[in-house]
């Protein structure tokens, strides 16, 4: 199924809010990595293509709606009625078609799975429980969930708008609320599975998430192998990487690697220190062995990274 990207999106909501593509844009996201932004529905209710009838494909983004009106949407055949006070959870994976029932009111956001990485551990928004659940993923908030998603929605709002320089790591916040208010809404069966392994795999990317960020160029990551997270762990390395690949599809070694190209990826963006600084502080022996790894990951060599411009993707 073809996937449409951000800038498809974006040059489809310009003409709906009398604004260009680059007052769109949120004030710098080049330096971020992925891609985040949040809207008012009312702004583009009058002038829209998002009317009745409207076709939602897969596309390269997650999206997180707050509707305070009637509408209904069609999953995979299947019809679903949306009173107001509803969260909607969109993923790139499943299409699915809109039919509002009235004039929209509410909020929504949207998110590339490259800018939750930070806070997953290197796990992808689809390995959340919220995603791994059956169904579609439309939710009825009760009257104190409602006012708590407006709270998130207009903090999100406000945050965006900052010049506050860690203004996106409050956004990555904002984004895991809404989705952990998902995930209160399904079975406890659901989030909090009884199996061995998911608990182990959930430990890990604790562990693992626990030695970033970098905040200074004395800091260095202690664990970098699979059998460094093993050895914390209590657990053979075969037996680890068993579980992480049944859970995540991923070994340990693919899972460190991804969190460090991560952490290299925001840092060549995000500071001034050097590539011999930056390989340092992540475990590397030398620049050399640095540029190796990440542009195994990345595709490019770091320095070809730092300065180019970021693209929305």
């Amino acid at each position: 199924m073809k996937t449409t990207a951000l800038q498809t999106l974006y040059q489809e909501l310009a003409p709906c809010t009398s604004l260009d593509l680059n007052t769109l844009l949120p004030s710098g996201i080049q330096r971020e990595v992925g891609h985040f932004n949040v809207f008012n529905l009312a702004d583009f209710w009058e002038t829209s293509q998002l009317r009745p009838g409207a076709a939602y494909p897969c596309r390269s983004f997650y999206k997180i709606s707050f509707l305070r009106s009637r509408s209904r949407a069609e999953y995979a055949h299947q019809t679903i009625d949306i009173a107001p006070d509803a969260l909607v959870f969109s993923t790139p994976k499943v299409s699915f078609q809109w039919w509002p029932a009235e004039q929209q009111q509410g909020q929504f956001c949207l998110y590339t799975a490259e800018f939750l990485l930070p806070v997953l551990g290197g796990l992808t928004p689809d390995e959340l429980p919220l995603f791994q659940a059956e169904g579609y993923l439309v939710f009825q908030l009760t009257p104190a969930e409602a006012a708590r998603a407006a709270a998130i929605f207009t903090n999100m709002h406000e945050e965006l708008a900052s010049d506050y320089a860690h203004k996106y790591d409050l956004l990555r916040a904002y984004v895991l609320e809404l989705l952990h208010l998902g995930q209160k809404r399904q079975p406890a069966t659901t989030l909090h599975p009884a199996h061995s392994g998911a608990r182990l795999a959930s430990r890990f990317v604790e562990l693992l998430e626990r030695q970033f960020p970098l905040t200074t160029s004395q800091q260095q990551v202690p664990l970098r192998t699979a059998k460094d997270f093993a050895d914390q762990l209590a657990v053979h390395v075969n037996h680890l990487n068993k579980v992480l690949k049944e859970h995540t599809g991923r070994t340990t070694t693919d899972l460190i690697g991804g969190r460090l190209a991560q952490e290299a990826k925001v840092l060549l963006h995000q500071s001034d220190w050097t590539l011999g600084e930056i390989a340092d502080n992540l475990g590397f022996v030398d620049v050399a062995h640095f540029s190796h790894f990440f542009r195994r990951y990345v595709n490019v060599s770091p320095g070809a990274f730092r300065t180019q411009e970021a693209v929305v993707i």
